[in-house]
């Protein structure tokens, strides 16, 4: 088929980019928790690790392995998602065009790219999909056990897959030829299958003061007392730009005339896709009338709108879908090779990819240039960069509390380091006694600057709180 084809080459673009944009200080992050694999993290569950830990063990630790999963991933979801719309939806098949709008959103056409929670979260959220769209088609109640499956592999990917259950349960209620699976043990049995796949996750936080639960379980509140309209307006841009004007324009209107065709004719597809949609979608927006509610959380709500994009209104489907993936490709060039000249302001991938390598070059001499033993820093990206990017040899400390949490090796007393600050950080570090030195250090990408830093002379000792040595790549040597 020829969509088959065009998927494929825009995975192998994606793949060949995925070499060459610079890793984002997330990404090393997460590439820090592949080098100590748990079942649970302080900021999310651990798929994400697991992912990583798989494309680096077959092609190594650079950006390419770190990111090798996505892009596949994504190839899989789309092929899913493709067969679960027209499972749901025969007499209209609108598998392909739901499939291509998907990748035409930048939450795939450029997030699909980097190796975030958000990237496993959504394969096995349109896997998911896919099953249910499988049982409805089928009437079969074994697709219960292969949901139930999924949904965990979702909820161990992050918290947000809490959703999905939600939405199914809304569906369970909502949707009149639905009813019988009350009845069907299948249905349990698929939710208990969900709870052991995620049990792990919730071993480890009891093991660790519900430490991740508490983090991300206080986001779902809002923070302001009483009614705001101050973070609506980022909300909505936020995921117009994130799917593109023409994606949600579309889904929109899909979404509304899907839930008439509930109303007026019971469509169990259609009320398959409103449910996975609204009640998160009414979730979120109720968040942002008292809190900042992040682009990206909103993530596993669009492959059902995609769904129904295609189905009920497709009249744009082929400029939304060219223009999507177009975008994401000057991204792409944009990141890896900065043809234009923009300011940190007017380009993220400047703020978060722009000058690692030779950032972490100007490091190195700064540390050389002191004497220090080793190289610390405060913020967990920052600490994960120069741990994938210093030379073999150099130890890297990380300090906040959050590597309290990670079975690393502490930092032995009595080593003199150098302490590597963002300077937008307006408060001095938190290491004891560190002591300010006159030698700022810039990270720009072509000459524009990306962020400035400040450095300090450090010395670990033996009462030095929540530190760990991070891990350097596989043959590279950090203990002096």
């Amino acid at each position: 088929m020829i969509w088959v084809g065009a998927l494929v080459a825009l995975t192998a673009l994606r793949l060949a980019f995925a070499a060459f944009v610079p890793l984002s200080p997330d990404e090393a992050y997460y590439w820090v928790w592949s080098r100590s694999l748990q079942a649970g993290y302080l900021d999310h569950p651990p798929m994400v690790a697991l992912f990583i830990r798989a494309g680096t063990l077959l092609v190594g630790e650079g950006a390419f392995g770190i990111r090798l999963m996505g892009p596949l991933s994504m190839a899989l979801a789309s092929l899913m998602l493709a067969r679960a719309a027209d499972d749901l939806f025969p007499d209209r098949k609108p598998g392909l065009w739901a499939a291509a709008l998907f990748n035409a959103t930048l939450l795939v056409a450029v997030g699909g790219l980097l190796a975030t929670p958000d990237l496993p979260l959504l394969f096995f959220w349109v896997a998911a999909l896919w099953a249910l769209a499988r049982l409805h088609t089928t009437q079969d109640g074994r697709w219960w056990l292969v949901f139930g499956v999924l949904a965990g592999l979702a909820l161990v990917s992050k918290y947000t897959a809490v959703l999905l259950g939600a939405g199914v349960v809304a569906w369970l209620l909502g949707s009149r030829a639905a009813w019988r699976w009350w009845r069907d043990w299948r249905l349990y049995a698929g939710g208990a299958l969900a709870v052991a796949v995620f049990a792990p996750v919730v071993a480890w936080n009891a093991v660790h003061d519900w430490a991740s639960f508490a983090k991300q379980g206080g986001r779902a509140g809002v923070d302001e007392a009483g009614f705001t309209l101050r973070y609506l307006g980022e909300l909505i841009g936020g995921q117009i730009g994130l799917a593109t004007p023409l994606v949600f324009g579309m889904a929109l209107a899909g979404l509304a005339l899907a839930l008439l065709a509930w109303a007026r004719r019971g469509d169990a597809g259609a009320a398959l896709l409103v449910a996975l949609v609204l009640p998160g979608a009414a979730l979120f927006l109720w968040q942002a009338t008292g809190s900042r509610v992040q682009a990206n959380w909103p993530a596993p709500l669009w492959p059902a709108a995609c769904i129904a994009a295609a189905a009920f209104a497709p009249r744009w489907r082929g400029w939304a879908s060219g223009l999507g993936i177009g975008l994401g490709v000057l991204i792409y060039i944009q990141a890896a090779f900065a043809p234009l000249p923009l300011r940190r302001a007017q380009d993220p991938t400047l703020a978060r990819m722009g000058g690692w390598a030779e950032f972490a070059s100007a490091v190195e001499a700064e540390r050389q240039r002191q004497g220090a033993s080793f190289v610390a820093a405060e913020e967990y990206g920052l600490a994960a960069q120069l741990a994938l990017r210093l030379p073999p040899g150099v130890p890297v400390i990380a300090l906040h509390s959050r590597w309290a949490l990670f079975d690393l090796p502490r930092p032995e007393p009595g080593a003199a380091g150098l302490l590597v600050q963002s300077a937008r950080r307006d408060s001095v570090p938190d290491w004891p006694g560190a002591t300010s030195l006159d030698t700022p250090l810039e990270r720009t990408r072509r000459g524009i600057l990306a962020e400035r830093y400040r450095t300090f002379r450090v010395q670990t000792t033996p009462d030095l709180a929540a530190a760990a040595v991070l891990p350097r790549p596989f043959g590279v040597t950090a203990a002096p």
